[in-house]
């Protein structure tokens, strides 16, 4: 057991030696790279949001490589975003590092002190009870949710925090009579042919089907991905198989497109 912890130990103070060379490249790269010596607090932001999403393929992927490669450049990000802080004498990384972790013993009670979670139900719950009495913290449950997320997500995590409040179905069976009644709704307007009004209730179509997705323990935004990329490989077989045979989509017809399409689902699902 203490050959086990002195390797513990070793390995704790391997990983700091190669934070704070990390932390030492920055600072040289800040003083000497023109580039990095130009960068600000906005321009790195449009940069961040594109590595946020190389990691998010990387992790659908389940490219352990990439995804290594990837956490390196948010982590990149991280270390840049501080070092500017501490230019504008704000804050620096040991700042961020303290903030995150009293954050973290403040937020688990349920480890750190005396109050039971023996579920990640009850845990979630005591955490956003906990978000609201944060000095400085969100007034509200949903003020939480950033108004910048893309629509499917933020749907998603609305209905997670009204959730974790007790606002839910009693039994996640009724939100198919939602469903139901939302696309019953969508067509009332669709038949009508109100443009506006159609998107409306289109929009609290998907709003109850996110939900139903909640409920039942999937995550919509990773179920539509996946048939994104489902559709993408059945369109390449179907674009390859039609170029293999000299022709070109715009001059097949439909059917014809067709049965390629389940020879794609044959070969491509199996």
């Amino acid at each position: 057991m203490k050959y086990r912890y002195n390797l513990r130990i070793m390995d704790r103070i391997k990983i700091l030696e190669s934070f704070g060379k990390l932390l030492d490249i920055m600072d040289k790269l800040r003083e000497e790279c023109p580039w990095d010596r130009e960068q600000t607090l906005e321009s790195l932001r449009t940069l961040t949001i594109e590595e946020t999403y190389e990691l998010s393929e990387a992790i659908l992927g389940e490219d352990m490589e990439e995804l290594s490669k990837e956490l390196g450049d948010i982590l990149l990000h991280v270390i840049f975003y501080a070092k500017i802080g501490e230019e504008k004498g704000a804050f620096d990384i040991g700042d961020v590092i303290d903030r995150l972790s009293e954050k973290l013993i403040f937020r688990h009670p349920h480890v750190f002190g005396d109050v039971k979670a023996d579920n990640a139900g009850k845990v979630i719950q005591n955490w956003e009870h906990l978000k609201t009495r944060e000095k400085n913290g969100n007034k509200s449950v949903l003020s939480g949710v950033p108004a910048g997320l893309p629509a499917l997500i933020k749907s998603y995590r609305i209905q997670d925090k009204a959730r974790a409040m007790g606002f839910d179905w009693e039994k996640r069976e009724q939100v198919w009579d939602k469903v139901i009644e939302e696309a019953g709704e969508f067509r009332t307007e669709w038949e009508k042919g109100d443009q506006d009004k159609m998107e409306a209730e289109f929009g609290d179509l998907l709003f109850a089907l996110v939900n139903a997705a909640r409920l039942y323990g999937i995550n919509p935004e990773n179920a539509l991905e996946r048939t994104n990329r489902t559709f993408i490989s059945r369109f390449n077989y179907l674009e390859n198989k039609t170029i293999k045979q000299g022709h070109s989509l715009e001059d097949m017809t439909l059917r014809q497109m067709d049965q390629i399409w389940e020879e794609a689902k044959n070969d491509l699902d199996k």
